[in-house]
């Protein structure tokens, strides 16, 4: 392997000749008389030099000159720059640093101390380059470590979605409830976080967290698959016993939602889990299965509990007919239904002709769905 260079930029040539015999046994040493030649043969041999030795006199640019121009191409912090000077004073060192230089070597030279620092800054430099190049190399290493692993969340989560999609409707088909259910609950869910989101930054919710919520919004009735149809199909008023089993679907729901604790990410299996567990408290401490009351109730819970009581009042049930959107808009503000925080029914409020318009449209898809079906017959 060919010697690395050592380049001495100086216009006496006798500085040349000397530090040619302390460092001819083990580099190449090579000679510019003036800064703008030195300066062509950094940009020519910049892969081979091990250091530059520059003198700071020189005649067409001087030696600060030149550490300027190679300090903007960052060159200077490529190859260790040693500054030669007759000129002992601290404001030269001072000035040759801020330039800069990687040292300072004073003329005339001494052979051992020239040595010495000139070595040393070769060494620091190649040390400060081979730890650059392996901080490069493992930040790209686990950088595409990131982007893979961060791929395959993705793909879990999706598929973690479908999973929960696909046994929350079996849920809704057996509840005589269409996928229309599922999809306004999500987005009513999704309409009222983002306005809590942008009115009470105290919930500390985010766009990613709101997706969770959404998602996890789907939940809520899953507990139903284990109710009898003799009660989640009864036309009229449940007794006390049957309304107890029915009550039942937020604990037995949680009970399915932790069999499916291995295939969900963390913080999706636990909002999922709060969801299906108090979706039916309420801010007066009134509601079941705990008794949870005003903010001990997640915020996450709380907002799947209005969707899913509004839903419940504009559409058809087995035990009763569909109440105009303004209708159950005020039975839910009046308390009719429970009672719900200032905060939320102020969301609420604001929200009301986006969810309206979610209603309308979400229901005319629906129909347009059932007459294709009933023509296919």
């Amino acid at each position: 392997m060919a010697k690395k260079i050592i380049l001495v930029i100086d216009d006496e040539e006798i500085n040349y000749k000397l530090i040619s015999e302390i460092f001819k046994d083990k580099y190449a040493i090579e000679y510019a008389a003036n800064g703008k030649s030195g300066i062509q043969q950094i940009y020519e041999k910049k892969k081979y030099i091990a250091a530059v030795l520059l003198d700071i006199k020189m005649p067409e640019s001087s030696g600060y000159q030149v550490l300027s121009a190679l300090k903007k191409t960052q060159l200077s912090e490529r190859i260790p720059i040693i500054m030669l000077t007759g000129d002992s004073t601290a404001e030269t060192e001072q000035k040759c640093y801020e330039y800069g230089a990687a040292d300072v070597i004073h003329k005339p030279f001494v052979p051992m101390v020239t040595k010495h620092r000139v070595m040393r800054a070769i060494e620091l430099n190649e040390n400060k380059n081979e730890l650059e190049k392996k901080v490069s190399e493992q930040t790209h290493i686990l950088k595409s470590q990131y982007e893979t692993l961060k791929l395959q969340e993705q793909n879990l989560r999706t598929n973690n979605y479908k999973i929960i999609d696909v046994l929350c409707t079996i849920v809704e088909f057996r509840n005589l409830e269409s996928i229309y259910h599922l999809r306004r609950i999500k987005g009513i869910t999704k309409i009222l976080a983002t306005a809590v989101m942008n009115y009470y930054p105290e919930y500390e919710l985010t766009p990613a967290k709101i997706d969770i919520i959404t998602q996890a919004s789907a939940m809520h009735d899953i507990g139903k698959i284990t109710v009898p149809d003799s009660i989640l199909l009864k036309p009229g008023r449940l007794t006390r016993d049957e309304f107890d089993v029915m009550k039942s679907h937020t604990t037995r729901g949680c009970e399915i939602i932790k069999m499916l604790e291995d295939i969900q990410d963390k913080e999706y299996y636990e909002v999922s889990y709060d969801i299906c567990r108090h979706h039916h408290e309420r801010y007066d401490g009134n509601g079941y299965p705990d008794g949870l009351k005003g903010e001990d109730i997640s915020i996450a819970a709380q907002m799947v509990s209005i969707a899913d009581v509004y839903d419940a009042l504009v559409t058809d049930r087995v035990y009763k007919s569909a109440y105009t959107p303004a209708k159950a808009y005020e039975m839910i503000k009046n308390g009719e239904c429970g009672v719900f925080s200032n905060k939320l029914l102020t969301c609420f409020e604001l929200c009301e002709p986006e969810i309206e318009e979610l209603i309308v449209k979400t229901k005319a898809a629906e129909q347009r769905e059932q007459g294709e079906s009933d023509n296919k017959y």
